[in-house]
């Protein structure tokens, strides 16, 4: 699944466009590396998002094209979750 769609499904970025826009400003990682909208997302994956002052890091546990809004959590393993000063 590409990571812009993997975004949105699970929730972690509300809408598909603010997930493709945090893409082409390199604020998503994936294992590692700065990775683009279209990036395949298998699980196993681990990705780190910047929002705003927050680190967000994520292991990649299911890749689903649907999934409901109270299960989507069931998708990932949060990682981390701390405050960045900028």
């Amino acid at each position: 699944m590409r990571l812009d769609k993997f975004l949105k499904v699970s929730r972690l970025i509300k809408r598909r466009t603010l997930a493709n826009e945090a893409c082409d400003r390199g604020l998503v990682t994936l294992n590692g590396r700065v990775a683009k909208a279209g990036a395949l997302v298998r699980p196993g994956d681990v990705l780190a998002l910047r929002l705003g002052s927050r680190l967000i890091k994520v292991e990649v546990l299911a890749v689903e094209e649907s999934v409901p809004a109270k299960d989507a959590s069931g998708m990932y393993r949060l990682i981390a979750d701390e405050r960045i000063s900028e």
